[in-house]
């Protein structure tokens, strides 16, 4: 599960100067992705009429969607925050020094900013450049960072760094350091998350990088992070189809779905899907499909690494230096990498 948040931008940004000011007063938000309403609904209804109806898991973090997953990182079941946590808190200072001088962070997939504060007091960057989807989602959150943190530079990144992770001139073009934590990596397709870091290692010449992977480890401790036994996460699961109801003006009934989590072994990851519990003909502006008993959508997938496998990819992707560092039971590792 990654997280972030899925909104719609509400207002064009100002435009970005082509210089860097000398230490800024207050943050500045640049909104550089902007998908249109139309565009959102026709993603939505393709998806839903493939042969296998598959969601975007982007479309889970709604407001009530975010809530759920930060509810979701508290469950006995769900260990990645609390291993990512442990490393942090026992190595922070080694993953620090291995990353060398940063003067720019880069926070993909910020949310609320919390994960790279840890990092913030031991990094002391000249600037902090926190990215999500919606750079509006982000404004409290860096407000707070700007409240505690008064020294570093503050940019907040409204982008979709999946399809483009070209960064404005004002982000400081020395000193780059990526930072993913919190096992999203593991969202893409290990080909696209090849090219993720082959991206990130273009942007960052000289710098670092430092990201949360998921290990490899039985089911009976990876299927019950994605089913918890009070059903947090099904219910995070089942608002995905609120929240297709509010865009496509649709009428899913979550009451008719049943939320499925396996683990693919033969893909190395876990799934996560929407099963029908009955037959249903849903209808939405502009379409329809009819669900048989048992059929599924398919909301969300998230692949586990073996440590050799993921160095690999980073040293194709031209990284170098490459350790990480796990929590004490070695269900999840922190990379840090040279570009």
């Amino acid at each position: 599960m990654r997280s972030s948040s899925y909104s719609p931008p509400l207002a064009d940004p100002p435009p970005s100067s082509p210089h860097i000011p000398a230490l800024p007063q207050r943050p500045r938000f640049h909104q550089r992705h902007i998908e249109g309403a139309d565009t959102v609904r026709k993603e939505l209804s393709e998806g839903l009429v493939k042969p296998q109806a598959e969601i975007s898991p982007k479309f889970l973090y709604d407001e009530l969607g975010s809530s759920l997953f930060t509810a979701i990182t508290l469950l006995d079941e769900y260990y990645p925050t609390r291993c990512e946590n442990q490393i942090f808190s026992r190595y922070a200072g080694e993953i620090v020094g291995h990353a060398g001088r940063v003067r720019a962070l880069i926070d993909l997939g910020a949310g609320d900013c919390a994960k790279a504060e840890r990092l913030l007091e031991h990094l002391k960057p000249a600037q902090y450049v926190p990215v999500d989807i919606s750079a509006d989602y982000l404004k409290a959150a860096v407000r707070r960072i700007a409240g505690r943190y008064p020294d570093p530079d503050l940019v907040a990144l409204g982008m979709d760094f999946f399809h483009d992770l070209s960064l404005p001139d004002e982000v400081l073009p020395e000193g780059r350091a990526f930072f993913y934590p919190g096992s999203s990596i593991g969202n893409l397709p290990p080909e696209q998350a090849a090219e993720l870091l082959a991206n990130m290692r273009r942007q960052a010449p000289g710098g670092a990088i430092i990201v949360g992977v998921d290990l490899v480890k039985p089911r009976e401790i990876l299927e019950p992070a994605y089913d918890d036994a009070i059903g947090v996460t099904a219910a995070f699961n089942l608002n995905l189809l609120r929240h297709v109801n509010r865009i496509l003006n649709a009428d899913f009934d979550p009451a008719q779905w049943q939320h499925v989590a396996c683990f693919n072994e033969a893909r190395s990851r876990m799934e996560m899907h929407l099963r029908a519990r009955k037959t249903a003909v849903v209808r939405w502006d502009g379409g329809e499909r009819r669900f048989e008993e048992g059929e599924a959508i398919h909301t969300e997938d998230s692949y586990k690494y073996r440590p050799q496998t993921f160095k690999t990819m980073l040293a194709r992707a031209g990284f170098g230096q490459i350790r990480y560092w796990t929590d004490e039971r070695e269900w999840f590792a922190v990379f840090c990498a040279r570009a």
